[in-house]
């Protein structure tokens, strides 16, 4: 390993970060079985500490939760990091679509300029912030126009509360529609080994325009660390709980397909996880892989893919075990 991070542009403006990013989905703690703040602000703290700018977070993430612990995480230290965060999911309103209900209330989808003036300042506040690096929105709302959304980006932009603008779970023609206003900085979408769809629909329109693209879900939700075993047990409102994707069998694929690229991780002095996130950020038009971590040992093993690079027989060795390991994965 290099011993430096890998560190890259947000799109064209201006702000870098490290391409290795901490996402807290999990710290808020909905859908994860909960959180432990101490152990969240460690894993902060230490991502900052082992080279990691990039914080991602989301109001949605435990109802304005994950930020809270993000605010308090990064308190004497904003400077040393790059705050992703996101709007468009919302509980102050009920303008839009309904999406789901979190711990008694309703949530909805919805991008009108009002709502996002109001959600910026929310988040200002939770993250004891006076801007946003990277402003992202969430969930894409079919009852507003994209124009819409992206004037008040815009507003927000200028007004410098924001730096840049980007989107998440978008549909092609919702990604050519950001694209044509021109302000667009970057997305996020689902991306790992085994979740490949943004390959053939999105990506080819973010590499043409200058798009940065936020892999998130980069380890699937874990699996891919190849860490958990048969015998582990989900429990509470854990996703995973009753999830296909995390079968005895997956699991049993994931770590024969872990013992099948271990020779390329030692080569380098380098874990599973790191070689998995590596492996990621070599893909062409991935330029920032999300991983997430509930405790600093988490955290600073992620933080060290991003100081190693793969070379192209690497890669091609990885690939290779993937074709032969981690086909027809079920869910």
């Amino acid at each position: 390993m290099s011993g430096e991070q890998l560190i890259r542009e947000i799109g064209r403006s201006g702000v870098k970060a490290s391409a290795v990013g901490l996402g807290t989905w999990a710290i808020g703690g909905w859908m994860w079985g909960g959180t432990d703040e101490a152990q969240s602000v460690a894993a902060i703290q230490a991502s900052l500490d082992a080279g990691v700018t990039l914080i991602d977070t989301a109001p949605a993430y435990g109802l304005g939760r994950a930020e809270e612990i993000v605010g308090k995480a990064l308190a004497g230290r904003r400077d040393k990091a790059v705050i992703a965060t996101k709007c468009g999911l919302v509980w102050h309103t009920q303008k839009g679509n309904h999406f789901f209900d979190q711990d008694g209330k309703p949530v909805h989808r919805y991008l009108g300029r009002d709502s996002i003036v109001h959600e910026v300042e929310d988040s200002l506040r939770r993250l004891g912030t006076d801007h946003i690096d990277l402003y992202i929105t969430h969930w894409q709302d079919a009852t507003t126009p994209v124009e819409e959304t992206v004037a008040a980006l815009e507003e927000l932009q200028r007004a410098g509360k924001i730096r840049a603008i980007g989107a998440s779970n978008v549909k092609r023609f919702q990604l050519e529609q950001y694209i044509a206003s021109g302000s667009l900085d970057a997305i996020q979408e689902r991306f790992s080994m085994i979740d490949r769809e943004i390959e053939a629909d999105l990506l080819p329109l973010t590499l043409a325009d200058g798009v940065s693209t936020l892999s998130y879900s980069s380890l699937a939700l874990g699996l891919l660390s190849g860490t958990i075993g048969p015998d582990r047990i989900f429990s509470g409102d854990d996703q995973r709980k009753d999830n296909p994707r995390f079968s005895v069998a997956n699991r049993q694929k994931v770590r024969d397909f872990s013992e099948a690229i271990r020779p390329v991780a030692e080569r380098h002095g380098a874990s599973i996880v790191q070689t998995v996130i590596a492996w990621t950020l070599a893909q062409p038009g991935v330029t920032f892989a999300l991983c997430g971590a509930r405790n600093p040992a988490q955290a600073l093993d992620n933080a060290r893919a991003g100081t190693l690079r793969l070379s192209a027989g690497d890669l091609a060795a990885i690939d290779s075990a993937l074709s032969a390991k981690l086909t027809n994965m079920d869910g």
